[in-house]
């Protein structure tokens, strides 16, 4: 009797095949959802960035147009094209400030003709809206939507910011 229970025990030294089938198939399972929770997170970063790039644009530009704007000496609120702002700067030299080329793929702000806004973005929409009043000064309200141009699918993002320019009293 104790001979027989000695061979047992010592024959039995590995694991069988089902057991070992069935840690194989626990880490399957757990490898799959960390990737699934890897990618994820990586997607979050990326469209986090692509939001973070379009804002850093958007507000660079719009502060640009913000202290021209309150330095100028003159502003034409745009008629026809809501695109488009002439005014004359501190200097008394004619400008603009206008977004090129929207619905295409090369979409920009612009002052003059230098860029604004850099290749990386795309400008969606853009409007600018002159308001102005007997009793108070004029403004401009611009409104500006871009996205990265690189994010594609569900990392793409837009952003979108609006800005109201109280004018000098001309």
């Amino acid at each position: 009797g104790l001979e027989t229970t000695m061979n047992n025990s010592q024959q039995r030294k590995g694991m069988s095949l089902i057991e070992i089938l069935v840690a194989i198939s626990i880490f399957a399972i757990l490898g799959v959802v960390m990737s699934r929770a890897i990618l994820l997170t990586l997607r979050g970063v990326r469209k986090s960035e692509s939001t973070l790039k379009a804002k850093e644009n958007i507000n660079y530009a719009m502060a640009v147009v913000e202290r021209a704007l309150r330095n100028a000496d003159g502003v034409t609120c745009p008629n026809s094209v809501p695109t488009v702002l002439d005014y004359t700067d501190e200097k008394g030299e004619a400008t603009t400030f206008s977004c090129i080329g929207l619905g295409t793929a090369d979409s920009y702000i612009a002052s003059g003709s230098a860029r604004l806004t850099n290749t990386d973005i795309t400008i969606k929409s853009c409007s600018i809206i002159c308001a102005t009043s007997v009793n108070t000064n004029p403004t401009v309200t611009l409104d500006i939507s871009a996205g990265d141009k690189s994010a594609v699918g569900i990392e793409n993002s837009t952003f979108t910011s609006t800005t109201q320019i109280l004018l000098r009293s001309y």
